[in-house]
């Protein structure tokens, strides 16, 4: 079992930057990457960024440039630098974790974007 707590979403102008954390606890060990989606007002869920235990990284396009994620294994907890935030990046973003036989998530944390 493992609990995610997401925190750092609110309300910033376009051009701005939020950082998002979400501290995991529970079966951290068996934890093989973490990593966030978001999903906006009628559209599906999609990955933001994700990071692997080794480190590796993976980016959706439209982030790319402007979006870090990073981890701090000390402290179980992964961020999402978001900088040159743009209105379409409004969304409740999700933080995951992947296990080998499951994925958790975290409740969601509300990022709007106004222009």
């Amino acid at each position: 079992q493992v609990h995610l707590v997401e925190s750092g979403g609110g309300l910033v102008q376009a051009g701005g930057s939020l950082r998002l954390s979400c501290a995991a606890s529970g079966s951290i060990f068996n934890i093989n990457g973490m990593g966030w989606y978001r999903q906006a007002p009628g559209k599906q869920r999609e990955l933001v960024a994700g990071i692997t235990t080794g480190g590796s990284t993976n980016y959706a396009d439209s982030v790319k440039g402007r979006f870090t994620i990073s981890r701090d294994n000390a402290n179980n907890t992964v961020y999402l630098q978001m900088n040159s935030l743009k209105v379409e990046d409004t969304g409740v973003y999700y933080c995951y974790a992947n296990l080998r036989l499951r994925t958790y998530w975290g409740q969601g944390t509300q990022v709007t974007v106004s222009s």
